[in-house]
């Protein structure tokens, strides 16, 4: 490698070598988590994924997918260094309105927030993990009557 070429990872959900930036060293430690011990397929997760929020197009870090393939998650995430911060926090809820769904991710690498978010009159509430793929469709298909359990 020369000495001016930045490091590089393979990203298995791109299929192709992108820069090894702290943020990208979380991401990819997250998805290989999601992938080998949470069982999500990595068919049903697209990193730097492009949505309309308002008249600008933004990419979300990974977006994770139902069966069907609607949206079910937004991961975002922040490098090591990055405090999971209010503004941090509101990013993704922006990204989510054009989404809508119901799972939000949010990690630097040492601190992983994951909420269920709450529609119709319904509570946000906060899990205490990252759910199984298995687990995250079953809830996502029960819909709200699975709120008291989190």
């Amino acid at each position: 490698m020369k000495s001016d070429q930045r490091p590089t990872v393979f990203d298995p959900i791109r299929q192709k070598r992108v820069a090894l930036t702290p943020e990208e060293r979380v991401r990819q430690a997250l998805v290989h988590f999601l992938l080998t011990e949470l069982g999500y397929p990595p068919a049903r997760l697209a990193n730097e994924y492009t949505i309309t929020v308002g008249k600008l197009s933004r990419r979300c870090d990974t977006v994770v997918f139902d069966e069907v393939l609607r949206p079910i998650m937004v991961l975002e995430y922040k490098a090591s260094h990055i405090p999971l911060s209010q503004a941090v926090i509101q990013q993704a809820w922006q990204y989510n309105s054009a989404l809508g769904v119901p799972y939000i991710c949010l990690s630097n690498g040492s601190t992983t927030l994951v909420y269920r978010i709450g529609y119709d009159g319904l509570q946000t509430t906060q899990l205490p993990s990252i759910p199984t793929y298995q687990e995250l469709c079953i809830r996502h298909e029960r819909g709200s009557s699975d709120e008291s359990h989190p």
